[in-house]
């Protein structure tokens, strides 16, 4: 009874008079119930057509998000960009007020970003490929020996083991034969193999030319943030009550300061964990120091899993020198690993994000299970992020604080 007489003294007021007669009053009930009606018919229609028509949706969907793939990877790559850009700005004559300063100031460190990220990958490249060619081409030089030696072996120990003495007797590996045959083989699916090569040729130019457009949009991006900033704030005010601009607002930017503390924090912690790894290495004596240090300090930057594949490749490499060292190296990283995640990692991450070591392991757990790598990586700063969210939502209800009033 209360929710009919609001509804009857709501559409009276915008019909400009409260004098209301029995007829009048059924009139605008009419009208709020068939409004009601409209509405719920609308609705159901868009979920009778949605799930009718899902796949075809769903197809549109992901046709959509293939076309705007460029866009948003130079979204992806303005935003690492900013990070680093927002402190060469703050670097950059802070203090200066002169008009070619502040003209300059964006392009230059922009410019600037863009030389460290390369010359930093270009580094990366340097130091890890020779050493992987050489040594994958150490390991296929030293198959046909290994093989050998150990069909050697095994005929002098023949008396032993009379079974493998007529196996490996029977294995005289012809390995000029087998070559040959690969030769034919490759000659027979050469036409495939073109036409396998053209393909991979395209795949490759397309790939190029989404990562050109991906840039320049990260461009457009960066030298209009502000701008695009203030057209964001301009319609919320259009369009939003204040109190939900507000919670958008302390949403965004709770998510904004979680991505960056652990952008931040992770490669901070990548550097330092490949700088220990390569260190021991030195002083243990084992070959690779500084390749394996950097194979470790990029491949941390997945969360928790990353040291460990990076791992697994330094000890593949050790291993074609020496495979006792290898065992050593693996000893070593064990060691270090968890010096890392009990000291290192909960005061350079742990702290920057504020998300506890268990919601860690939970979040590239199910990231990495979902989304593979990128999902371990997105994964740790979107629970932090929740996290935050959610502990500032109890502690509100608890105080009778809202963090999200702050933004109003």
């Amino acid at each position: 009874q209360g929710r009919f007489q609001t509804m009857v003294l709501v559409c009276l007021k915008i019909k400009g008079t409260w004098n209301y007669t029995a007829v009048e009053k059924e009139e605008c009930m009419g009208n709020l119930s068939l409004k009601k009606f409209t509405q719920f018919a609308l609705v159901l229609a868009l979920v009778y057509l949605g799930v009718s028509y899902l796949p075809d949706i769903l197809g549109f969907g992901g046709s959509i998000l293939d076309a705007a793939s460029p866009l948003i990877w130079g979204c992806v790559i303005a935003y690492v960009l900013n990070i680093l850009m927002v402190r060469l700005e703050a670097l950059y004559f802070p203090k200066s007020n002169r008009e070619i300063v502040q003209k300059s100031r964006r392009l230059v460190c922009i410019l600037l970003a863009f030389v460290i990220l390369i010359v930093i990958l270009l580094l990366v490249i340097n130091i890890v490929l020779p050493e992987l060619v050489s040594s994958i081409d150490l390991i296929v030089k030293e198959i046909p020996l290994a093989w050998e030696e150990l069909r050697l072996w095994g005929i002098a120990h023949a008396d032993q083991l009379p079974v493998i003495q007529e196996t490996l007797e029977q294995a005289n590996f012809d390995w000029s034969a087998s070559l040959k045959r690969a030769l034919d083989v490759i000659a027979v699916g050469a036409s495939g193999m073109l036409t396998s090569m053209v393909d991979l040729a395209t795949s490759v130019f397309g790939k190029l030319v989404q990562l050109m457009i991906g840039l320049i949009f990260a461009l457009y991006l960066l030298f209009g943030k502000e701008r695009l900033s203030q057209q964001g704030i301009k319609i919320m005010n259009a369009y939003l009550k204040p109190e939900h601009k507000a919670k958008i607002l302390y949403v965004v930017r709770t998510v904004h300061q979680s991505f960056t503390n652990f952008i931040v924090g992770q490669c901070t912690e990548s550097v330092i964990l490949g700088g220990l790894c390569a260190l021991g290495m030195t002083l243990l004596g084992l070959p690779y120091a500084v390749m394996t240090g950097t194979i470790i300090g990029v491949t941390a930057l997945i969360p928790v899993a990353g040291a460990y594949i990076g791992g697994a490749v330094g000890a593949f490499v050790i291993f074609t020198v020496d495979p006792s060292k290898a065992v050593i190296f693996l000893v070593y990283l064990v060691i270090l690993q968890q010096v890392e995640g009990n000291v290192v990692y909960p005061r350079v991450v742990g702290s920057s994000i504020g998300l506890p070591g268990i919601w860690v392991l939970t979040a590239v757990t199910i990231g990495g299970g979902v989304m593979g790598i990128s999902g371990m990586l997105i994964g740790v700063p979107l629970s932090a992020a929740a996290y935050k969210l959610f502990s500032d939502h109890v502690n509100g209800k608890l105080t009778g604080e809202q963090m999200w009033r702050k933004h109003l």
